[in-house]
């Protein structure tokens, strides 16, 4: 069934709006995972069965532009070996099952092709006795083949993911990553593994094993000497840079920014601080961790919430570390093992067409948008990107707007979607200007010139509010290419941005259409939900209905043709 309604606008315009209803027919009765004939081939999964966590990661590739983006991340504390640190309980198995339930729901409802979700474990499930059986009771109940990694493979790994984070690929980079059972250390250079070793150092297998710091500490430091970790690293000539990438390190690079290790702190801006931290800075986290009382356990729960229970054991291993391997400043990525087995799953799907290096600038783009973008934010980032690419394709199929749209006005459209709201880091009033002078003077974008950056930066700022007026600066000294070049790109950021703010539409498909008269932007979404245009309060969704007829009306204006939005119900 389908209803449309018109609306009269400010102007000689009448614009066509339809609803169109669409019945979403589910999958979910399967009991496998099967190969979907009509399923999307640039979506690829990876689930990392983490001793503490498991994590889902799908993400859309382009062979093309050789990256992939984050269209779904899902995350579950697990605790495997919570009940036992040598086999997998029956209630941990229970746990492992339903997540892994809510993480099949999740790869059906995008239809990723089987051959691309790969599902990895590390640690916990290496040492558990009974691994065979458990993995063989995930198969049957959830249709998900489990690839148990070897140390050094885990190291590799997350090695990989790390490339698709930082821009250390010429440098030789030394990879640390603490998990729950194990700590991966490895060393690498354009993209070739050097030295790979896996320690049985975890937080959580630290806190179960150890009764007090002194124990814990000689445990970690008896490890490290018996694993010749710093003579190995010498003979392979040492290392340039040192990261850091699990959810431990991640979490302490943020104490110390937000000052938890001292009595002050940091009124800085969050997005000028460096993602790096030096060795007296983590001691005096450490210092903090191991000196609390019982009103410090509140305050630690209340900072680190589900992972204050490890953080005492994560952070005193890091500090060991750091003084066993005479560390003294660690970057920090926000990408790990999830993302380098994507990577290695790509490297395998489109052979010499992925590159580990390749495309560096637009890494940076990601690298920005992940560092300011909570998870809410970063897929509505995803979602207006996906509906101003489809717009841009189909438009520039039609090529009678006297200029022709090339692949890096498309970059740079997908760029600005995915900081357009970033500024909202320092509030949302006024964000799309706070955003624009985070890319304009904030050094963060790799290889792009600074007219490029301009660029960027002027579609976030005109993303909302006031449409650009090109006889006025910053745009006067525009050749007229670039400005009709620039206000199609800011035409279609802005619808995109607008479609796109609906708390309760996930948008899995965008289709945009042409005809003779018309222009028709079909979306349509996973779940089942009923359509709200932006907040639940009346007020707002008024104000959206409003904004949108505004935003149809440049389109209107400046492609004389009607545009038809088709939205799901």
């Amino acid at each position: 069934p389908s209803s449309c309604f018109w609306v009269k606008c400010p102007g000689p315009y009448i614009l066509n709006h339809t609803i169109t209803s669409r019945r979403k027919i589910s999958t979910m009765n399967s009991s496998n995972l099967q190969s979907h004939p009509t399923a999307p081939p640039h979506l690829f999964t990876s689930i990392d069965m983490g001793t503490n966590s498991f994590k889902l990661l799908i993400v859309h590739a382009d062979p093309s532009t050789r990256s992939f983006v984050p269209v779904e991340r899902l995350k579950e504390p697990v605790v495997l070996s919570r009940e036992s640190p040598t086999s997998i309980s029956p209630q941990s198995q229970s746990r492992a099952i339903q997540s892994l339930r809510r993480f099949k729901s999740l790869i059906l409802s995008h239809n990723v092709p089987l051959n691309q979700i790969r599902c990895v474990a590390t640690e916990a499930l290496r040492r558990a006795e009974n691994q065979k059986h458990f993995a063989e009771a995930v198969l049957d109940d959830v249709g998900i083949q489990i690839d148990v990694l070897s140390g050094e493979e885990e190291a590799r790994l997350v090695y990989l993911g790390v490339l698709q984070f930082l821009p250390v690929f010429e440098r030789s980079a030394l990879c640390i990553d603490i998990g729950g059972g194990s700590t991966e250390f490895v060393v690498g250079k354009r993209g070739e593994v050097k030295l790979a070793v896996s320690l049985k150092l975890g937080h959580v297998n630290l806190t179960q094993m150890c009764v007090g710091l002194v124990e814990m500490r000689e445990y970690i430091r008896g490890v490290i000497s018996e694993s010749s970790l710093g003579e190995r690293l010498r003979e392979c000539e040492g290392f340039e840079v040192v990261v850091g990438s699990s959810g431990t390190i991640r979490a302490i690079e943020n104490a110390v920014f937000s000052g938890y290790g001292s009595d002050l702190c940091h009124l800085e801006e969050g997005y000028k601080r460096d993602w790096r931290f030096g060795r007296s800075e983590l001691s005096g986290v450490v210092e903090r961790l191991c000196s609390e009382g019982d009103e410090g356990l509140i305050r630690r729960e209340g900072f680190f919430g589900r992972r204050a229970e490890f953080i005492v054991a994560g952070a005193v291993l890091l500090e060991e570390i750091f003084e066993a391997l005479g560390i003294e400043e660690m970057e920090v990525s926000e990408y790990a093992l999830a993302e380098g087995v994507i990577a290695d799953s790509l490297g395998k799907a489109f052979g010499g067409l992925y590159d580990l290096n390749a495309n560096a600038r637009w890494r940076s783009v990601m690298r920005l948008a992940t560092r300011l973008n909570g998870k809410k934010r970063m897929n509505h980032a995803v979602h207006c990107a996906n509906i101003a690419k489809e717009i841009f394709v189909g438009l520039r199929k039609c090529n009678d707007f006297n200029v022709v749209l090339d692949d890096k006005d498309l970059e740079y459209l997908e760029a600005a979607c995915f900081l357009h709201n970033i500024g909202i880091i320092t509030g949302k009033k006024g964000y799309h200007k706070q955003s624009y002078h985070i890319i304009k003077n904030g050094d963060h974008l790799y290889s792009y010139t600074a007219e490029e950056v301009e660029l960027i930066a002027l579609l976030t700022r005109y993303q909302r509010k006031k449409f650009p007026k090109l006889d006025r600066a910053p745009f006067k000294n525009f050749a007229e290419k670039a400005k009709r070049k620039f206000i199609i790109m800011c035409v279609i950021i802005r619808l995109s941005v607008l479609l796109q703010r609906s708390e309760s539409m996930d948008l899995q498909e965008v289709e945009f259409l042409e005809s003779t008269d018309s222009f028709k932007l079909v979306l349509k979404q996973q779940n089942q939900d009923p359509l709200v245009m932006g907040s639940q309060d009346q007020a707002e969704e008024k104000s959206d209905a409003l904004h949108m007829e505004q935003e149809v009306e440049h389109f209107k204006r400046l492609f004389k043709k009607e545009m038809v939005i088709v939205f799901p119900s």
